[in-house]
């Protein structure tokens, strides 16, 4: 083993891992090769090189997710196959 490489091991939880791999596989990168960039360009940049805020949505987006979540469990709601199909039924 080259001395100059260091194993680095950490618990990371299933699900984000396999949609890690899944992104990095369409980037044509493995999980290795994605961590070793994050490294080099934190060290470049001198921080973590995107931002991380909290984006908690307001009370009027929730309400509207929660509208949506409820419009798509409601089988009782009109659907749709098309645009042409729901403009033509605003349009009547």
């Amino acid at each position: 083993m080259d001395n100059n490489i260091t194993d680095v091991s950490f618990r990371i939880d299933t699900d984000i891992k396999n949609q890690a791999d899944k992104l990095f596989l369409q980037l044509g990168l493995n999980m290795n090769t994605a961590f070793n960039i994050f490294l080099r360009q934190s060290i470049r940049e001198g921080s973590i090189p995107f931002s991380i805020t909290i984006n908690t949505p307001n009370s009027i987006t929730i309400a509207a997710m929660l509208e949506a979540e409820s419009i798509v469990d409601n089988p009782a709601v009109k659907r749709y196959t098309n645009v042409e199909e729901a403009l033509k039924e605003l349009k009547s």
